[in-house]
């Protein structure tokens, strides 16, 4: 279930613990609302609000965190490219064949990432990589300029490699089923515990149903930042699509 589909059914489950506590106001006996009982279920209810509001906020943390980590390894990949780029144009004409086939490969490369990152698909190497790799260490510098260009661009080579396999090999922080359901819970018993003691007019339920879609939003967050790589809040690949630009013919 999509994150905007499983935050609409949260929504609707929390507008349902608030008509829950309306109802079910109606067939207490009346000393079973008497000024004590409210006090008690006011305070188990706040306990339970508490724990809830550090739930979400070490879930919005966590997720945000993570986001944060991939964007920083696709911007990391591009700056890469880019400097393997450069230094294989320092290298001179013998590196114009690389250079080519580095914007080939780029399209399919980002297809793959994003691909196998949004279907948690299995990781494999592209072609391309390797072909390129090989091309990279079978280039035969004529001087010392070269030599040492060569060595940085197979160092700068292996780091783009090393980032492309932590992208891969750090999972999504994807929420388990049990967890998310017992945070829904705690989120129905609170609003029903709103409605519970005290009529529901219009402006009352206006704000209730606010408040339940502020938390159903809160959710929402959390599931989309923890697919990176997919949906409203996706990483964006532009950058990584348009790092090199086309080469002089």
């Amino acid at each position: 279930m999509s994150p905007l589909a499983l935050s609409i059914v949260i929504f609707l489950l929390v507008l349902g613990g608030i008509f829950f506590g309306a109802v079910f106001r109606r067939v207490l006996p009346g000393h079973h609302v008497s000024k004590e009982t409210q006090d008690v279920v006011r305070l188990g209810a706040g306990l339970i609000a508490t724990i809830a509001a550090l739930v979400l906020g070490l879930l919005i943390s966590a997720s945000k965190a993570s986001f944060d980590t991939r964007s920083t390894q696709i911007k990391q990949i591009t700056a890469n490219l880019i400097l393997l780029d450069n230094l294989l144009a320092q290298y001179g004409p013998e590196a114009m064949p690389l250079r080519k086939a580095m914007r080939d490969a780029i399209t399919p490369f980002v297809d793959r990432v994003w691909h196998e990152k949004a279907t948690r698909g299995p990781f494999a190497a592209t072609i391309e990589g390797e072909r390129l790799y090989l091309a990279l260490y079978a280039l035969s510098p004529q001087n010392e300029t070269q030599q040492s260009l060569k060595a940085r661009a197979l160092q700068v080579s292996a780091d783009l490699a090393q980032t492309r396999l932590l992208l891969f090999v750090e999972a999504d922080n994807a929420i388990p089923a049990p967890f998310l359901a017992i945070l829904v819970l705690w989120l129905v018993v609170i609003f029903a515990t709103f409605s519970l003691f005290s009529d529901l007019n219009a402006t009352a339920l206006t704000f209730l149903c606010i408040f339940a879609l502020s938390a159903s939003c809160a959710i929402y967050l959390i599931l989309e930042l923890n697919q990176p790589f997919k949906g409203l809040m996706m990483i964006s690949e532009a950058p990584l699509r348009n790092a090199l630009t086309p080469l002089a013919q």
